[in-house]
């Protein structure tokens, strides 16, 4: 009788791991799927602001968001390829640091005008960009300021103008900062 009430148990714990079981991986199905249509979402959203954005900060152009692999959307990875103005499309490795920097902008705000958050924070992005692109870059967070917070970093003064509180951490003493704040009047 022992050696019944055990197997009864046994029997028992089993067929409970086994619904467990099922119920997990109907459980990482759902989630799965939702994830798909999430991510499809949001990916076809910040796709078709990344060819508005793009043209705006490169005066033309084209510029895409592409799946490396589309019957694998959780796996996949995503490509980026651009076609700048008068130019035949290129492979992102073959801009130059500039383009590269205002592409990843491109792209960063894309993401943001999808998806966006209390603020955006961006550290010396305009670093590699001339002058023209800086004032293309500036007129862009300036129109987007309107709506949403932005936290620059920069060494730009140019980008500094855009301010409507500026702060610069400076170091009088070795090993010793300090911050200064300026609100400015635009």
């Amino acid at each position: 009788q022992e050696l019944t009430e055990r197997f009864s148990f046994l029997t028992t714990q089993k067929e409970d791991l086994e619904k467990s079981l099922e119920d997990l991986a109907k459980a990482i199905q759902r989630i799965n799927r939702t994830t798909r249509e999430r991510f499809s979402k949001a990916f076809v959203e910040i796709n078709a602001k990344f060819a508005e954005v793009f043209p705006r900060l490169f005066q033309g152009g084209r510029a895409e968001l592409r799946l490396m692999d589309e019957e694998n959307l959780l796996e996949s990875g995503v490509g980026i390829f651009v076609q700048l103005p008068g130019k035949k499309p290129l492979p992102l490795g073959s801009l130059s640091g500039g383009e590269k920097a205002l592409t990843a902008i491109s792209l960063i705000f894309s993401i943001f005008l999808v998806k966006p958050s209390p603020f955006c924070l961006l550290d010396e992005v305009d670093a590699p960009l001339d002058d023209a692109n800086v004032d293309r870059f500036n007129a862009l967070v300036r129109e987007m300021s309107r709506r949403y917070q932005y936290l620059l970093i920069t060494h730009n003064k140019r980008t500094m103008e855009l301010a409507d509180v500026l702060y610069g951490i400076t170091m009088e003493k070795h090993g010793i900062s300090r911050t200064v704040s300026v609100k400015l009047n635009n």
